[in-house]
This record gives structure tokens, C-alpha cells and sequence, in this order.
């Protein structure tokens, strides 16, 4: 029995999307919500229990993990202690967890957070008579069509304003990676279990690029001339935390900005060489995306 948490999200969708591509044939239990959009799993043609339930609620998980060989826990890092707890108590085999290379940053408040649950989580399975194997995966900023939080938004920008600040001339290095790899991957690993249990993989786009290249290929496809004005982090850190001020703290864009000024750029050698994984170009990526944009407005 494969149990997964978070399949009707972003990156979830296009798991469950390689789990029907693949003919997956043993059982699966879903977590969801009441409010959960279920016509996609409904409709797979896939084996599929959904049960509706509260990853806040502890017993629940005790509860849904019986019988489970595997779970993959695509929603929030933030259960992932209470998944890996139930999963030991119920003896299942392997926990894939899907984390955040967020864990990196040096500015990011919730970066601390994210270290005490994984080092949490890694004291867990310490324990000679524990069966159970972690595999943990971190994406990197995640895009690939407008459900994402990250590339969508600045495509709105960039289609708005025909001048755009950028954070030190966007010099920064990120790694973008398309939620359909991702679902690629979380496939890959499911399925790969004697080469990827016990280990962690950071999960990159195909290569670093400059943020003021990701900007300038989105305005390219928006068939946009648009003009961007450098802007130093320390001013910009510094208007974001006046307009948190003026908005009574309702938007609190200080991390986003901070964020902006380091490199977020990581190797995703180790997935290739065990699972084969192999990332699209952000070129191709961003592109798909921008057309989907067109399409709506």
C-alpha cells in the first residue's frame, strides 16, 4: 500500500500524472481535504482510497499509516515528523519526504526550521530495531505553470510594469526546476527504492542561470521591451520593511527580498547518477508557462 500526502497540489498533480502514465498497479491511499478537488484521482483509473482527513490530527495518521508499505509526503515539511513517528510505530518501510532546499539559506527565518525537522527526523530512524528507511528530496524554487507561487507572479510583473527594479542587478544565481520533473523524480525514487532509500537528493533545473536572465527570457516571451533598473539589497530590504510597516505587517515581502541577494544554485549530480534524473532547460519551461499566461489574459 503507497500512501500519499499533498497529491492534489502543484507538484502532487504530476506525480499522480506518472503514477497513470506508469500503470501503476498496487493500492493507494490519498490523503485529502473535504474541499479537495478529487475528479483527477477519481478518474485515473488507478487503485485509489481517499481519505479524508487533518495532518494536524496525530491519531488520524496513526490510523491512515496501518497497512502502509510506503508514504510519500509531498504536503509541508512541517508534518513530516508526525508522518515518520506513525510510520515507525506502524513498521512501514520506507518514508519519501519531500522537503525544500530552503534548509540552505542564509537569510530565510524558517531556514533554522526546516534543520531541527530533518535532524529531528534523522534521530528518529536512529534506533537499531527501526525498520523504517528516509528518503528525503529538496526541490529548488519550484515553477511550471500558474499554479506556481513563484515564476507566475513575476510573469505578472514583468507583463505590468515596463520598468522593473532588480535586487543588485540580478547577479544572483537560482536553479529554477518544472514540477513536472519533480513528478518525474518523486516516480523515479518510488520505484528505485534499494538505490534511494537512506539518501538525500537536492532537486535543481537543469543549470544556474542569473535572475536577470530568467526576467529577460520571460519579458522575451511576453513580446515585452521591458527596462530593469538595478536597486541595491540594502535599499530594497528597506522599502519592503516600509511597506510591511504601512500595511500594518499584511505584506511581508523582507525574506522574498533578502532571498534575492544570495545564490540559490544547487547540484542535482547525485539524482542523475542514482535515478537518472534529467531536468528540462528553464528556457523550454518558461516558456510553456508564459503561453499558459497568454492564454488566460
Amino acid at each position: 500500500m503507497l500512501l500519499v500526502t499533498g497529491i492534489t497540489g502543484h507538484t502532487g498533480r504530476y506525480f499522480l500524472q506518472e503514477l497513470i502514465n506508469h500503470k501503476y498497479e498496487g493500492p493507494i491511499r490519498c490523503i485529502v481535504r473535504e474541499t479537495s478537488d478529487t475528479s483527477l484521482l477519481d478518474n485515473s483509473g488507478l487503485n485509489i482510497e481517499n481519505i479524508v482527513g487533518d495532518l494536524q490530527d496525530r491519531e488520524f495518521i496513526k490510523k491512515v499509516t496501518v497497512g502502509v508499505n510506503t508514504i510519500m509526503h509531498i504536503y509541508n515539511i512541517h508534518h513530516s515528523p508526525t508522518i515518520v513517528e506513525a510510520a515507525i510505530k506502524n513498521h512501514v518501510d520506507r518514508v519519501i519526504l519531500i522537503h525544500t532546499t530552503g534548509i540552505y539559506s542564509k537569510f530565510k527565518y524558517a531556514a533554522q526550521g526546516y534543520k531541527n525537522i530533518e535532524k529531528k527526523v534523522s534521530e528518529m530512524v536512529l534506533d537499531e530495531k527501526c525498520q523504517t528507511k528516509i528518503t528525503i528530496l529538496r526541490p529548488t524554487m519550484i515553477y511550471g505553470d500558474l499554479c506556481d507561487r513563484n515564476m507566475s507572479k513575476f510573469i505578472k510583473m514583468i507583463d505590468m510594469f515596463r520598468i522593473m527594479p532588480v535586487i543588485n542587478g540580478g547577479k544572483n544565481l537560482i536553479q529554477p526546476v518544472n514540477a513536472k520533473d519533480l513528478g518525474k523524480a518523486f516516480y523515479s525514487v518510488l520505484i528505485s527504492s534499494d538505490i534511494t532509500a537512506g539518501k538525500v537528493y537536492d532537486l535543481s533545473g537543469e543549470k544556474p542561470l542569473q535572475m536577470i536572465e530568467v526576467f529577460r527570457l520571460i519579458s522575451d516571451n511576453l513580446n515585452k521591451k521591458t527596462i530593469f533598473v538595478s536597486v541595491s539589497l540594502e535599499l530594497g530590504v528597506f522599502l519592503t520593511k516600509l511597506v510591511k510597516i504601512l500595511t500594518l505587517g499584511k505584506l511581508d515581502y523582507i525574506e522574498r527580498v533578502q532571498r534575492m541577494g544570495e545564490n540559490r544554485n544547487y547540484s542535482h549530480e547525485y539524482a542523475k547518477n542514482d535515478f537518472g534524473y534529467k531536468p528540462m532547460s528553464f528556457e523550454k519551461g518558461i516558456k510553456i508557462e508564459v503561453q499558459e499566461y497568454l492564454s488566460q489574459y
